[in-house]
């Protein structure tokens, strides 16, 4: 049974170097970062900017004693203009490329980058 809305509601991405996490996703998206509340244990969170009700998924850096930077389980797929100039800052800010912009048929492009904290996350734009 498909239920109304997209299935993504939240993301989080773990850090370890909090600055240099904001840096960086600023740098390469160029989106605020907003301080929300603390979080316990000494941990912190930035939100990207959102605009509430609007479509796709609002989430946030945290740096957290519970959960680590990193490779691991979790993909996020940012939405771009063109993935190719997402990449292309991405590297000038510290990250790497890991998958230059590929084609994916009728769905777009794709591009993976790694960022300062170890993170691969997923760039898509339909050009």
């Amino acid at each position: 049974m498909d239920k109304p809305g997209n299935p993504v509601g939240w993301f989080e991405i773990y850090v370890a170097d909090m600055a240099r996490a904001r840096a960086f996703y600023t740098a390469v998206f160029g989106r605020e970062m907003i301080s929300l509340p603390e979080i316990g244990e000494g941990g912190e969170m930035y939100a990207f900017s959102w605009i509430e009700g609007a479509a796709g998924a609002a989430g946030a850096l945290v740096r957290h004693p519970m959960g680590g930077s990193g490779k691991g389980g979790t993909m996020v797929y940012f939405s771009c203009d063109d993935v190719a100039e997402e990449a292309s800052r991405a590297a000038q800010a510290g990250g790497r490329i890991i998958q230059p912009k590929m084609a994916i048929g009728q769905y777009g492009h794709i591009a993976l980058v790694e960022d300062t904290e170890g993170n691969t996350i997923g760039l898509h734009s339909m050009q």
